[in-house]
């Protein structure tokens, strides 16, 4: 194989930086950031002032710091983007998850006598793809048929493979040409509406199921849940949701005798089954009607039982930092103008990507915005989302840890000690830019062993930021 050699441009920048006599606080400035692949520089400053004298009681200048920049971590969800940023988001959600089930983080204890369910919703099919599939411990034939049928297209629908974990034809179509891409990328784009009519419709039969009016029903019983969303490797999303039945105070009341586990079971089948989204008809689409797929699976989370609370949470917060990598699409946007084929992309997510940017040219489906979320296959949703009720909020969590930061550092005399009623805080900050130059990618990459990304223009100034 040949040898890739480091341009010198970015030789030169890392032996500068290394030389750097603010070299110390440059690489204080990256563990600060927790190991951000694309930290953000801002440029600013921030005084203390006493209110009653006028008298400077602190400053903060970016001007003496390397580069004339304080970098900050990019704070993404996306593992893809940033592994160390996207734990931190993970960490958080396993917190407000957990919180829910067991409490802690302002829901008490007592919530873990309240009936919950895991609650998975899938998408329909929209033809025979390649899958792996497992009984007892041995892994059987893809899509071994007897009597396989020929599509019109020439291709024998079966495949007796016994595919491997990783291998890159899962969820991939066994013929392209019969597979639904039209279906699957209205199914992803309408899969949140889909969500909120089964939440509507939730509500609906719990009260019809107590012989309530849905008013009656809020005096007595609050639903609450949170959801993720999950790609599965043919391009759709599906949903793993949390459903709880609270008292009318939400978790901090319990809900009546009547409300049951059971009876949320019955209540959550009937909404998943009942509830449909019609796209009207098209000079280029027929009507069509969309709706969960067959595959239903509900389960009683129990802190005793088989489906714990930790294993719960940690499954949703594992899914919380993805999104349609698995597939192999991309992380970013895309333009409308640019050539798929320069991407270097499979067939199967090439062709997704493309049937968004076609959807997105009808003035009919204008409000979906398919073209926006082509990297996305049409999924224009939150990956992660709760109820009002359900426990605490992500905000709160970052308040918690920047509230410890900032009794950390005036513990350490980094900050002054003072009281925010008699003190002026005034700040001023500008965005300055983001990620690393070329020098400093190569020495990030070479002390952690992780390769970054670095501006495919070599030349001009190291300290560019990529």
């Amino acid at each position: 194989m040949p040898t890739t050699h480091p341009n010198p441009h970015a030789i030169a920048g890392m032996i500068t930086r290394l030389n750097d006599p603010h070299y110390s606080r440059w690489a204080a400035q990256l563990r600060a950031t927790g190991g951000c692949r694309q930290p953000i520089h801002m440029r600013g400053r921030v005084l203390h002032v006493d209110r009653a004298t006028g008298r400077l009681l602190h400053s903060y200048t970016t001007a003496a710091e390397p580069d004339g920049v304080l970098r900050l971590p990019c704070k993404t969800r996306r593992t893809s983007r940033c592994p160390a940023c996207a734990e931190v988001y993970r960490a958080d959600t396993y917190q407000l998850i957990r919180a829910g089930l067991v409490g802690g983080k302002g829901v008490p204890a007592s919530v873990t006598a309240h009936p919950c369910l895991f609650v998975t919703l899938t998408a329909p099919s929209f033809g025979a793809v390649h899958t792996r599939r497992e009984q007892n411990g041995k892994t059987l034939p893809c899509h071994a048929r007897r009597d396989a049928e020929t599509c019109p297209h020439g291709r024998v629908m079966s495949c007796t493979a016994r595919h491997g974990a990783d291998e890159s034809c899962l969820g991939e179509p066994l013929c392209p040409d019969c597979y639904d891409y039209t279906g699957s990328v209205l199914f992803n784009a309408l899969a949140p509406q889909l969500w909120k009519y089964v939440t509507d419709a939730l509500r609906r039969r719990v009260a019809k199921t107590a012989g309530l009016t849905l008013r009656e029903l809020r005096e007595q019983v609050t639903i609450s849940f949170a959801k993720v969303a999950e790609y599965q490797r043919r391009g759709v999303v599906h949903f793993h949701a949390v459903v709880r039945l609270d008292g009318p105070d939400g978790p901090t009341s319990l809900p009546p005798a009547w409300a049951t586990a059971e009876m949320l079971t019955h209540a959550v089948q009937h909404a998943a089954q009942a509830v449909t989204v019609t796209i009207p008809a098209t000079d280029d689409e027929p009507a069509r009607v969309l709706r969960w797929g067959r595959q239903l699976d509900i389960r009683e989370i129990a802190m005793d039982g088989e489906l714990s609370d930790q294993a719960v949470a940690g499954y949703i917060a594992k899914y919380a930092t993805k999104a349609a990598e698995c597939v192999g699409t991309l992380d970013r946007r895309i333009n409308p103008l640019d050539d798929l084929e320069a991407f270097n992309l499979r067939d199967h997510p090439r062709r997704l990507i493309a049937e968004c940017m076609r959807l997105g040219e009808l003035d009919e489906l204008a409000d979906l915005r398919l073209a926006q979320w082509a990297h996305m296959l049409g999924f224009r949703g939150h990956f992660s989302t709760r109820s009002r009720h359900y426990s605490t909020t992500m905000g709160s969590i970052r308040d918690e840890r920047r509230d410890f930061a900032r009794t950390e550092e005036i513990a350490t005399g980094r900050l002054p000690l003072f009281d925010e009623d008699t003190v002026l805080v005034i700040a001023s900050w500008e965005y300055a830019g983001k990620g690393f130059s070329v020098g400093d990618a190569l020495l990030v990459s070479a002390l952690t062993g992780i390769p970054l990304a670095a501006p495919p223009d070599f030349g001009g100034d190291t300290d560019e930021p990529a």
